[in-house]
Formats: C-alpha cells, sequence, structure tokens
C-alpha cells in the first residue's frame, strides 16, 4: 500500500498541527529542515517507534526526507507498526523549490547532502580502481564492482553505499541528541 502524501504546499498550510519527524541524516538535517522538524534518522526509526506512536495519537506525522524515498519506506514500515503517517511529496527538495521556510541551527557548518556524499565515494573508488588498473589489472575489478553496486542500487531504488556513509560520525545523531528528541515527542 501507498503511503499518503502530502504536497508541499498542503504540508506548509497544515505545519501548526503536525509532528514533522526527519528521517535524513544529522547532518543533512543541519542542512536545513522544516521548521518545527525532528530529527530520526531512517536507521534509528525502530528505536522511536514508542515515541512516534505517541505523537501519532496527539495529532498528525509527516515524514520527511530529501526527496521523498526514504520517507516514504518509512511512512510503510511505521504502517506495519500500526502508526499513520503522510510522506512529503518531492522532500525537502520540493519544500525549498517553492520558497517555503527551513531552519538551521546556527553556527552549524553545511554537511554535504547524501546524494553528494555517494557520487564523491563512488567517483573515488572508480577512478582508484582505474588508476590502479594501470599497474594491476585486478584493480579494474574495483571500479566493475562500483559499477555494478549503482546499477543494483537504481534497480532496487536503494543505496548499500548511503547505508554505509550513514554510519560516519558526521553523519550519526549523538545519543543524547535522539533521546532527547524521543523526550520531545512524548512529552
Amino acid at each position: 500500500m501507498a503511503p499518503t502524501s502530502l504536497t508541499a504546499d498542503q504540508a506548509n498550510a497544515r505545519l501548526h498541527e503536525l509532528s514533522v519527524i526527519d528521517v535524513r541524516t544529522p547532518g543533512e538535517y543541519a542542512s536545513g529542515h522544516l521548521p518545527g522538524a525532528h530529527n530520526i534518522p531512517l536507521d534509528h526509526l525502530d528505536k522511536a517507534l514508542p515515541a512516534l506512536r505517541a505523537a501519532a495519537g496527539l495529532g498528525g506525522l509527516l515524514i520527511v526526507c530529501a526527496s521523498g524515498v526514504r520517507s516514504a519506506t518509512a511512512c510503510r514500515r511505521l504502517a506495519d507498526q500500526g502508526i499513520t503517517a503522510a510522506t512529503l511529496t518531492g522532500g525537502t527538495t520540493a519544500w525549498t523549490q517553492l520558497g517555503h521556510p527551513t531552519h538551521r541551527p546556527a553556527g552549524t557548518r553545511t554537511p554535504w547532502a547524501m546524494d553528494r556524499q555517494v557520487r564523491l565515494a563512488a567517483g573515488t573508488l572508480v577512478l582508484t580502481g582505474l588508476l590502479a588498473g594501470q599497474r594491476r589489472n585486478v584493480a579494474h575489478l574495483l571500479s566493475a564492482g562500483v559499477a555494478g553496486g549503482l546499477v543494483l542500487s537504481a534497480l532496487t531504488n536503494t543505496c548499500g553505499m548511503a547505508r554505509i556513509l550513514a554510519k560516519l560520525p558526521h553523519n550519526r545523531p549523538g545519543a543524547t541528541d535522539l533521546d532527547d528528541t524521543l523526550a520531545a515527542l512524548t512529552g
């Protein structure tokens, strides 16, 4: 079943009545998010289920990511647990393109979006494989492996490299940040 979705304009009109959950990495979240959004990265969704269930009981849940893909995944996972949530069609990309406000904490550096991190990592690995292949032919397998991973990523609409990069320190929430977020949702 496809998750319920709201356009950026619909979400903006209802923002005051929604609990907004941003499932992007902390780095992506810090680069700009919907006003009042709480950051619960997709890979921490299971830990947040009790708080999300409580928040859903108080009003509507809007799940947000950069494009709408991760938020749709999160909505399906929540639906499997009996929690109703809507996804933001087009994600924060559509939100900002329509000129809706975003919040960015003062004094934070602007980290790269996950898709940019994936492009850098994939490009670096392919280039390394090609250059190292000049000395040892077997090194070309690195480039071939990355190419195969990109094809698989497109076919399955998943990204293993993004999952790996999300585990880097600048993409992980601090334990107290997540705990504070969960407490804010339930309290």
